[in-house]
């Protein structure tokens, strides 16, 4: 929940930015600069009370403390923050860009504000009986922005994309507490219905390529079974049965687009294209878990 609260929010910023003015301003735009910096500092500061009043008020307080969750839910969660951080810098440095700002400065401040965000959580939970402050976390907060500001400074765009899927499952029914008890909740916290996704063409360093740019192979991974985060096996009572639960991995392979380089000449066709970079499509799949390979037909 927590984590999706900032995208939503510089969502509604982003669009209601480039609603009449889709393309990139040829320099500096001051006034774009203001709104875009009012904006996402506004979205930074409402989120948090939103989510002190609503996630973290009622919960036990303690001491600043630390909390080693490294090895919880098959590090999912920590693929979580990746993408999160990855997702907001790569939205906010667009943001800059489109103002007329330069793309190093672009992208230098996007990755500060995905990172200084997710950091600003990590502060909260720091004070919280049963979380605590990860520093896991911080280094997966780290490395999301990294990939965003590095690939930036390298060649000025993305070549690499971090995306979202997620299909409900079983799971969630058995631990609705802890796995989500509607479908928004299962969506943040059901870790098995999770897929994260890395995407790229491995074509686009050769110009003189024939395969299409848009086209991506996206390597996938997930969790299966996993219905408590410190523990692998988990057993459950149906009637007088006793169903146990092993968790394991999940890795995939599919393809994927990268609609951003579709060719599209209207602003405002891109603008649309870009933002549907931030979740994988449904493709058919090859699944790899426990040792064994397995076919989708369709997987999201």
């Amino acid at each position: 929940m927590k984590k999706a609260v900032f995208v939503a929010l510089i969502f509604s910023v982003h669009v209601s930015a480039q609603r009449n003015l889709f393309s990139p301003a040829d320099s500096l735009h001051s006034k774009r600069v203001s709104a875009i910096s009012i904006g996402l500092g506004s979205a930074w500061s409402g989120s948090m009370i939103g989510l002190h009043e609503v996630w973290y008020k009622n919960q036990e307080k303690s001491k600043f403390h630390t909390f080693n969750d490294g090895s919880n839910w098959l590090q999912m969660d920590k693929l979580g923050h990746v993408y999160t951080n990855y997702s907001i810098s790569r939205f906010s440095g667009d943001l800059y860009k489109w103002s007329g700002m330069k793309n190093r400065k672009a992208a230098i401040l996007g990755a500060g504000i995905g990172f200084g965000y997710q950091t600003t959580l990590e502060i909260f939970d720091a004070y919280n009986v049963d979380w605590g402050f990860s520093w896991y976390d911080v280094a997966s907060n780290a490395l999301g922005a990294g990939l965003y500001l590095g690939q930036e400074l390298a060649w000025e765009e993305q070549r690499t994309l971090l995306k979202f899927s997620y299909h409900p499952t079983e799971y969630a029914a058995i631990r609705p507490a802890v796995l989500g008890a509607n479908f928004q909740e299962r969506l943040l916290k059901d870790y098995n219905g999770q897929t994260y996704w890395l995407s790229f063409n491995p074509f686009l360093f050769s110009p003189d390529s024939r395969f299409p740019k848009w086209l991506c192979l996206s390597f996938g991974y997930s969790a299966d079974a996993k219905l408590i985060g410190n523990k692998e096996i988990y057993t459950h009572s149906i009637g007088n049965e006793q169903v146990t639960y092993v968790s394991s991995r999940q890795f995939l392979a599919s393809l994927d687009i990268d609609f951003s380089r579709i060719p599209a000449k209207k602003p405002w066709l891109k603008a649309v294209f870009k933002q549907l970079n931030y979740v994988k499509i449904p493709f058919p799949a090859l699944l790899f878990q426990n040792g064994k390979f397995q076919g989708k037909a369709l997987y999201f």
